[in-house]
C-alpha cells in the first residue's frame, strides 16, 4: 500500500488492460477507522494485500464504489463481509439512467461489453451533495453520471477522487446505454466549476492540475463533435459504422467497436439537442442526418 498524502493510500489491484492501464486504484482514505474507494475486482489476492495493508487496530467502516463496472464494484461484498462495513453507493447498476436510455435499453440495446456488475446493489444509497462522516473525515459525494450512470465522484479537502470520469492517461469511455454523453459533458461542468487541487482517478496516476484537464476533456469531446458533424453536413443519411470508418480512420480494428459505440453515443446527445435526426427512430442501426 502506497502514502499518496495524509491520509490517503494506495493499492493496485492485479488487473492491467489496455482499458485499465495498470489496474484499478484501491484507495483508503484516514486512518484508524477508513473508508475504502473501489474495491475492485474478485480477487482474494487483492483483497489479502489491502486488509494486510492496514495498520495495526485500523478498520474498515465504509465502503465507497464510484460506480458498478466488474473492476471497480466485485470485492465490495466480500469486503463487506470480511469486515462489516456498509457498501455506499449512488445505487445499483441501473440507478440513474436517463429516459433516453431507458427507451434504448425497451428497445433492445444492451450494454457494449464494458463489463457490468449486474448483480451490484449497495447497502446505503447516496445522493448527489451528500456529506459522509468516515473515519472522522467529511467526504462529499457528487454524483456525475457519463461514464456510467452511476458513478460517483467523492471530495475530501481538495482531492477528488473521480473514478472513471476523467483519467489522466485517456479520455473517458462513453458506451451507450451505460454511457450518456449528455450526463458526461454536464459532469465535466459540475467538476469545472469547482476549485479542486488534485484528482485520483481509478485508472492511472494523479492530475496535479484539474483545471487544465478538465478544459482538455471538453475540448476533445467537443472536437469529436465537430468531427461527427462535419462529415453529416451534405445532409445525407449515414449510419453509426460509417461514420466510424470516416472519423477513427488509425483506430486498430480490435478498438472499432468501443469507436462505434462512442460514436453513437454522440449521436443520441445530438439527436436529444435536435442537431441532428434518426430515422426510423433513435438506434444504434438508424440512419442519422443533420437537420438544417
Amino acid at each position: 500500500m502506497t502514502p499518496l498524502e495524509p491520509g490517503i493510500r494506495r493499492i493496485i489491484a492485479p488487473n492491467p488492460s489496455p482499458m485499465t492501464y495498470w489496474g484499478t486504484n484501491t484507495f483508503v482514505l484516514g486512518e484508524g477507522d477508513v473508508a475504502v474507494i473501489d474495491p475492485g475486482p474478485a480477487d482474494p489476492v487483492h483483497m489479502d494485500a489491502l486488509l494486510s495493508g492496514l495498520q495495526r487496530g485500523e478498520r474498515v467502516t465504509q465502503i465507497l464504489v464510484t460506480h458498478s463496472h466488474l473492476d471497480h464494484s466485485p470485492l465490495a461484498r466480500p469486503l463487506s463481509e470480511a469486515t462489516g462495513a456498509p457498501i455506499m453507493a449512488y445505487g445499483d447498476a441501473q440507478a440513474g439512467r436517463s429516459e433516453v436510455m431507458r427507451d434504448l435499453v425497451a428497445r433492445g440495446l444492451s450494454s457494449g461489453g464494458e463489463g457490468v456488475d449486474a448483480g451490484f446493489r449497495p447497502d446505503v444509497r447516496i445522493s448527489d451533495g451528500e456529506i459522509l462522516r468516515a473515519g472522522g473525515l467529511d467526504i462529499e459525494a457528487i454524483w456525475t453520471p457519463g461514464h456510467f450512470a452511476n458513478h460517483l465522484s467523492f471530495a475530501w479537502q481538495g482531492a477528488v477522487f473521480t473514478g472513471d470520469h476523467v483519467m489522466g492517461w485517456a479520455s473517458s469511455l462513453v458506451s451507450p446505454p451505460d454511457g450518456d454523453l449528455t450526463a458526461f459533458m454536464a459532469s465535466c461542468a459540475k467538476l469545472a466549476a469547482r476549485a479542486d487541487r488534485i484528482y485520483f482517478p481509478a485508472h492511472g496516476a494523479a492530475i496535479t492540475d484539474p483545471a487544465a484537464r478538465m478544459a482538455w476533456l471538453i475540448a476533445h469531446r467537443q472536437s469529436r463533435e465537430a468531427d461527427l458533424l462535419a462529415t453529416l453536413a451534405d445532409g445525407r443519411p449515414t449510419t453509426v459504422s460509417a461514420l466510424t470508418r470516416t472519423i477513427y480512420t488509425d483506430t486498430p480494428p480490435a478498438l472499432i467497436p468501443a469507436a462505434e459505440r462512442n460514436v453513437f453515443a454522440h449521436l443520441i446527445d445530438l439527436v436529444t439537442r435536435k442537431i441532428v435526426v434518426a430515422e426510423p427512430q433513435l438506434e444504434a442501426h438508424a440512419d442519422f442526418r443533420r437537420i438544417g
